[in-house]
């Protein structure tokens, strides 16, 4: 869209000069011939800048400025004056105003000035902007979930996130922790300071100590400059130790130091660098069966371990699965420009029975998967993928059919054959007996309802339409 220009003079040859030079650029100009007539115009419509002189009748420039900075501080307000009155200008800028120009005008610093000054509020906005969006992506908003287990988590944030202990997220891949970590972080005190994520899975063994504490020029091959780490870049905000079971021995011992003694030392360095960091950690392994085992030191364990969130699997909050599939279907939508409008009882029930071992995040693919291919208004259960229709069923067959498994075991075969025989009974009995339309109700092909017919002695009078056509 094109800057819309309030042009504000009560010399008619300066509005005219200005109006034609702006419109060449591109702009939407409209002209007042003084403060009380721009007043009035600005009630009526929006504008991105005003350019006013200082001097006029009725209103000046000053009593303007005030008014818009009163009414609507976004409007990028721009002061003209004549040579040898600038202190006036400048006064006018401690007051809000962007800048000024001076008369005579100087075409080319004119157009510079006014294009620098509609960038940089544009850039303003973009940024309080993208402030907004990303403390609503790390708040609470953004973990989905109305279940008991949710509610026991949004409270352990509530109370953890005022204060400045360490803590530790455990559970599956994929529950959430990184989310849990960045709710901590952004709705407390630090939420204004850095937010740090260290990958401790992804990181090579060799440069985890790099990394996380820096290094000095020349320290070993490759290091061309000095390198502040990550406990530095964190310094006064938030660590965020992820999957902090995959460390090696030999950096959990200069981590514990870190944390105790609120110190680093970059590698190859001889100084000690204050550093005040809260440290957040998150794992999927059994850290304290790894104390158990000498893979994870129990001091840094009891260190790391002052606060402990649990995060639940999805099976272990089912209830939650309609509410995060709607959640995600919106996303979706949006992002790939669907309008599908709603999902389908029957494929909702599916995703419901479906154990997802990927958690939210296999739950997430899932429906980004089934909105990009699905072409229909409502997603069905034949839009979802197979894994989850065939796994759901097979739950609810097995719920059917009472079956358990016991430290007896029990005989999978007989058990399927008995369920496929009850089954291939129901079809051919909806057909009044005719085989051959059993076998499209259950899409196998003639060849297969011969062979299963034959199996289970089933054959009898009419079985000359299982011939292959």
């Amino acid at each position: 869209m094109k800057a819309r220009i309030l042009v504000v003079d009560d010399e008619e040859s300066i509005r005219e000069f200005l109006e034609i030079m702006l419109k060449k650029e591109g702009y939407e100009v409209t002209l007042a011939e003084d403060g009380k007539r721009a007043a009035e115009l600005i009630k009526k419509k929006t504008f991105d800048m005003i350019i006013s002189d200082l001097q006029m009748p009725n209103m000046s420039g000053i009593d303007l400025l005030k008014h818009v900075k009163d009414s609507n501080s976004d409007i990028v307000f721009m002061i003209i004056t004549a040579f040898g009155t600038t202190e006036t200008a400048v006064e006018a800028m401690k007051l809000g105003a962007y800048d000024y120009i001076t008369k005579p005008f100087k075409i080319d610093e004119v157009r510079i000035l006014i294009n620098n000054a509609l960038k940089s509020k544009h850039l303003e906005k973009e940024n309080i902007q993208l402030k907004k969006e990303l403390k609503k992506e790390n708040s609470f908003s953004n973990i989905v979930g109305n279940s008991q287990a949710m509610h026991k988590i949004f409270d352990l944030i509530n109370r953890v996130s005022h204060t400045a202990t360490n803590v530790l997220i455990t559970g599956e891949s994929g529950t959430g922790k990184e989310l849990i970590a960045k709710a901590i972080h952004y709705n407390g005190p630090l939420k204004d300071k850095p937010f740090v994520t260290v990958n401790c899975g992804a990181i090579p063994e060799n440069l985890m100590e790099s990394e996380m504490f820096g290094h000095k020029r020349g320290s070993f091959t490759g290091a061309h400059a000095d390198k502040m780490g990550l406990f530095e870049v964190a310094n006064g905000g938030t660590l965020f130790l992820d999957e902090v079971g995959e460390l090696p021995l030999s950096i959990q011992v200069k981590l514990l130091r870190a944390i105790q003694e609120r110190t680093i030392r970059m590698v190859g360095g001889t100084d000690d660098i204050k550093v005040d960091v809260r440290i957040v950690a998150a794992t999927n392994r059994d850290l304290e069966q790894q104390t158990k085992s000498g893979a994870f030191r129990e001091d840094l364990y009891y260190r790391l371990n002052v606060i402990h969130i649990k995060s639940p699997s999805l099976r272990e909050r089912r209830e939650d699965i309609p509410l995060l599939a709607k959640h995600f279907l919106d996303k979706y939508n949006s992002r790939l420009q669907k309008q599908i409008k709603g999902i389908s009882e029957d494929a909702m029930d599916n995703l419901k029975k479906y154990d997802y071992p990927g958690n939210v995040r296999e739950l997430e693919n899932i429906i980004e998967r089934t909105v990009a291919l699905e072409g229909g208004a409502t997603i069905l259960p034949e839009s979802l993928p197979p894994l989850v229709t065939t796994t759901s069923g097979a739950r609810k067959l097995a719920s059917a059919y009472d079956i358990d498994v016991t430290d007896e075991g029990l005989d999978l075969e007989k058990i399927i054959g008995q369920i496929e025989k009850e089954i291939l009974i129901k079809a051919i009995h909806r057909t009044g007996g005719v085989k051959k339309k059993a076998a499209k109700l259950l899409g196998i092909t003639f060849r297969s309802m011969r062979y299963r017919v034959e199996k289970y002695g089933l054959s009898g009078p009419g079985d000359e339409d299982l011939v292959d056509d």
